[in-house]
């Protein structure tokens, strides 16, 4: 990583100024027509100001500093950065991601360019199932380890919150393994990390040779590992891997339910690969996200439609690098959910074998060049969108008063330059919670 991290705050505020734009992303959820505003602020000398990791005010630095005179507060009491003209947005929120595992499957990505199909990996043992018998086998040590250097690579590209998944072990030690790493790594930071447990990933080996395998392991979810997590208490959510050949509607529901009665909240992997009923189902469940959504139905897409028009919106977290990556050239359908009426978030799915990638930038490009999503909509899907799929939409998200004082300062003038520089990070500096974390030299 090319920068300098840093954790310390010399004084409880801090001024960023001379920035050329400020996408505050203020207002709320994104949905429809709105979901291209990213509410800018443009102008010659720009500031925002944040006091205790909290959000002060945005816009023209004769106007923030005089609402700092205003209020009382001495310009001693600030820590000053220069954007030198560039742009200053809300740090980055990736909504999905399996951050914790080890060993990585770049012999599958070569088995899949020639012809080899995703489930039929799966199915030989490959895929998920490899990964999880790597896991299993690593050290808490050795697992933290890896995550915190890909952790490293996300606050470079401006990530300052991940959801983070188990899921690679399939059994109650190595789940629960796996969640006490994540809350291990989330009380490090700088990045946060959100908790979700994910059991019902896919079948463990040691259950296929049973009857009725799928069955018998959604009874294992439910009775062992779900209390098993409960009892923890790090795991804010529960998720399940919704798809033909892994878990089908009614088995998802089980699980989704026994996880809501445990009190997690809920979200789901849903109509990756076709159309499985996992968009209509969460709806129906209450899911705050349904995630990867490549192929969904139109009655799918209906009932998420319908729950946002209530008032219950279910975030399509659509995740574009993965389609990219598995050499998918069918891409989720973001203008048929923007024009329903349903918020959409992205977010980098990072894995070993479907999405070995850590960058939203990148991942914000690829939904402009595939999605059909303009700049200011997919800066919204990594921002105030991603925040509310994770519950969190009035803590961080958008650069308002009163939220956490989250930022990523750019060495670009305007937010369209973001997913513009294919590939290149154009971050200059990381804020999380008021505090400078990260400058890049």
């Amino acid at each position: 990583m090319s920068g300098e991290v840093t954790s310390s705050r010399a004084r409880p505020g801090l001024l960023i100024e001379h920035a050329a734009s400020i996408a505050t992303l203020a207002g709320g959820i994104r949905r429809g027509a709105s979901q291209g505003n990213a509410s800018v602020i443009v102008g010659h000398d720009l500031a925002v100001a944040a006091w205790d990791g909290r959000l002060l005010s945005a816009g023209s630095g004769a106007d923030v500093l005089r609402g700092l005179e205003a209020e009382g507060r001495s310009l001693d009491g600030f820590d000053r950065f220069d954007a030198a003209g560039g742009l200053v947005t809300p740090g980055l929120i990736d909504a999905h991601t399996h951050l914790v595992f080890a060993a990585t499957r770049e012999a599958e990505w070569q088995l899949r360019a020639r012809g080899a199909g995703y489930l039929e990996i799966l199915a030989a043992g490959g895929g998920i199932l490899s990964t999880v018998a790597a896991t299993r086998a690593a050290s808490n040590d050795e697992l933290a380890a890896g995550a915190r250097r890909r952790l490293e690579e996300m606050l470079a590209n401006g990530t300052t919150t991940a959801e983070a998944k188990s899921g690679y072990g399939l059994d109650v030690e190595t789940e629960l393994r796996l969640l006490e790493v994540i809350g291990r790594l989330d009380r490090e930071g700088p990045i946060r990390l959100v908790p979700t447990f994910l059991g019902a990933h896919a079948v463990p080996a040691e259950f296929r040779d049973r009857s009725y395998a799928t069955d018998a392991y959604v009874a294992s979810v439910i009775g062992e590992q779900i209390p098993a997590v409960a009892e923890q208490g790090i795991a804010r959510f529960a998720d399940v891997f919704c798809e033909a050949g892994v878990f089908d509607p009614d088995q998802t529901r089980r699980i989704l339910d026994a996880a809501r009665a445990a009190g997690m909240a809920l979200r789901i992997h849903a109509d990756e690969l076709a159309p499985s009923g996992g968009a209509e189902l969460a709806a129906e469940t209450g899911c705050l996200s349904a995630d990867h959504l490549a192929t969904p139905s139109d009655e799918g897409i209906a009932a998420m439609a319908r729950a946002a028009d209530a008032g219950h919106p279910v975030v399509a977290t659509l995740l574009p690098a993965t389609s990219w990556f598995l050499g998918k050239h069918h891409f989720a359908p973001a203008r048929r959910f923007i024009d329903a009426g349903i918020p959409v978030a992205l977010a980098t799915d990072q894995n070993p074998g479907t999405s070995p990638t850590v960058g939203l930038p990148l991942v914000m490009s690829l939904a402009c060049l595939e999605l059909g999503m303009t700049a200011a909509e997919a800066l919204a899907g990594v921002t105030i969108n991603a925040a509310h799929a994770l519950g969190l939409g009035a803590e961080i998200g958008s650069i308002e008063p009163g939220k956490e004082a989250d930022l990523v300062v750019w060495d670009v003038p305007a937010l369209e330059q973001i997913p513009y520089w294919l590939g290149s990070n154009r971050v200059r500096a990381v804020a999380k919670r008021g505090a400078i974390v990260l400058v890049r030299g």
